[in-house]
């Protein structure tokens, strides 16, 4: 197992910004949630996670390959960093091992044979439902 990929502080940028919805008068005052920038394209990560990184579906990826990641579920900032971080860290290690290659093989004779069994019992089921001759 490769080991776990390092991603570089240097590489992140983070921003404490004002979190939205319910928080009563504090959540006017307080830039608790975090908005996490990470530029793809010119970080250090190996050619070929950048390669999967990219090409995810996924709209916090913009078109610049910029992902981009909001943290504002605790009360805390420090909360919301870590958690911004983790998010990211899971999202890079999702792609560190490449997709295994599906190499295609032929069905074993005995499941031929159990195939067709089963196709011939449902002809012969079939065949039985039509309007009986008298």
């Amino acid at each position: 197992m490769k080991p776990p990929i390092i991603i570089q502080e240097s590489e992140v940028e983070i921003t404490a910004i004002r979190a939205q919805g319910a928080g009563g008068q504090n959540v006017n005052k307080v830039s608790s949630a975090i908005h996490l920038r990470f530029d793809i394209p010119a970080s250090s990560l190996p050619d070929d996670v950048k390669e999967r990184l990219l090409a995810l579906r996924d709209n916090r990826i913009t078109q610049d390959g910029v992902l981009i990641i909001k943290a504002q579920q605790h009360r805390t900032q420090d909360m919301n960093r870590m958690d911004a971080l983790a998010r990211l860290h899971e999202l890079v290690q999702s792609v560190a091992t490449p997709p295994r290659v599906r190499r295609p093989t032929k069905p074993t004779y005995g499941s031929r044979q159990r195939r067709l069994e089963g196709k011939s019992q449902r002809s012969e089921i079939k065949s039985s439902r039509g309007k009986v001759v008298g």
